[in-house]
């Protein structure tokens, strides 16, 4: 006989283990499958940076506080560090500072604050006060190292909520009760496909006719000597016309047209700034964005350059050096932040196709599990 659970779970990055959690939390039955031995996507190549400052007005903002609520309650129970609280975003042109002050004028700008370069050396000591006109605080955000929380996450879900997990597992067919794998049948009342960017596995042509793509980005690890003290997440100008609760603003078009005169090919490879600080005092420091259906395995060289002249234009950062490097790629899609798409009545497929998916997957997965089960 198949063993039986209430829900299967396909994919065990972010997104299922945020519907993992948000189930187990109901008392629900949970098995999780994942073809790979261990995390080794998209969400453990990131910044584990937690954003809700800059994120789409509506229900992407809306996700994005709830789920840095259930970070926060959930990091300790399941030994996950938060390294870093806040986020500095610093403004180098007077139309970026036009954008920030717009921005806390709308309903998310509240509790964030615009600040002197001066001032804001006591939030961030590595700023460059004297490359930037003004700086924007938000205490809203959080950052784990995703290298270890995602695991670590993991960990807590099959310990303590019950949730069973099992790796190295291809699923060929969910159709419920009956889920078949790799390892076996297995029996489910309902199901959950969180594919990532695997397009083509299951669903496929459910998948197609969103006309997803994939996007490749590119981010290092820097160390620095002496060893500086970052403070928050750093941000700049290039952020305020990509993260779409700044670049939806009137305000943004001016200094996107500043921009393409005098930064074209960041602009070009999507390059904006996001650094954050690890426990070692290392910096991870990116990215940059490409779109493409089979993004191509190369990385150049120029776009990193591209991604360090802009943190060299808001950082001191004294001796620094290149540690290591990786690319990593995400579904994307033109006109969507993520999908819910129900193929039965008894299964939901859930993508993130965007670079939002440690900062809204837990709130999806709440709304998500709330819908399958009432």
């Amino acid at each position: 006989m198949p063993r039986s659970f209430d829900l299967a779970i396909v994919g065990a990055g972010i997104v299922g283990l945020a519907h993992a959690l948000a189930a187990a939390r109901r008392g629900k039955r949970v098995v999780l499958f994942d073809r790979d031995t261990q995390a080794n996507g998209a969400s453990i190549r990131n910044f584990g940076f937690v954003t809700v400052t800059g994120q789409q007005a509506g229900e992407t903002w809306e996700r994005a506080r709830r789920s840095r609520d259930i970070w926060a309650d959930i990091a300790p129970k399941a030994g996950i560090d938060i390294l870093q609280l806040g986020l500095a975003v610093a403004a180098r042109r007077p139309e970026a500072v036009e954008v920030l002050e717009a921005f806390l004028a709308t309903d998310m700008g509240r509790e964030c604050r615009l600040t002197s370069p001066d001032e804001a050396l006591a939030l961030c000591p590595s700023l460059r006060s004297d490359a930037v006109k003004a700086v924007m605080w938000s205490p809203h955000e959080l950052r784990v190292e995703s290298a270890t929380a995602v695991p670590r996450l993991a960990a807590y879900l099959a310990e303590a909520l019950g949730v069973e997990i099992h790796r190295g597992v291809s699923v060929s067919s969910v159709e419920p009760p009956l889920i078949q794998t790799g390892a076996g049948r297995f029996e489910a009342e309902a199901a959950i496909v969180c594919p990532g960017d695997d397009l083509v596995s299951l669903f496929a042509d459910r998948i197609a006719a969103y006309g997803l793509s994939r996007c490749l980005l590119h981010m290092m690890r820097v160390d620095t000597a002496p060893r500086v003290n970052l403070g928050s997440a750093v941000m700049s100008d290039l952020g305020l016309v990509r993260y779409r609760g700044y670049a939806d603003l009137p305000q943004a078009a001016a200094l996107r047209e500043t921009l393409q005169e005098e930064q074209p090919d960041a602009l070009e490879h999507g390059v904006h700034l996001i650094a954050v600080q690890s426990a070692d005092g290392s910096l991870v420091v990116g990215d940059s964005h490409l779109y493409a259906d089979t993004p191509p395995p190369f990385a150049p060289s120029a776009v990193d350059r591209l991604i360090t002249d802009e943190m060299q234009s808001v950082l001191r950062l004294p001796g620094w050096s290149v540690r290591e490097r990786w690319t990593g790629t995400y579904a994307s899609a033109s006109d969507r932040l993520m999908l819910v798409d129900a193929p039965s009545e008894a299964v939901r497929l859930v993508i993130v196709t965007s670079g939002t998916g440690a900062s809204t997957a837990f709130a999806i997965g709440e709304d998500v599990v709330a819908d399958l089960f009432g």
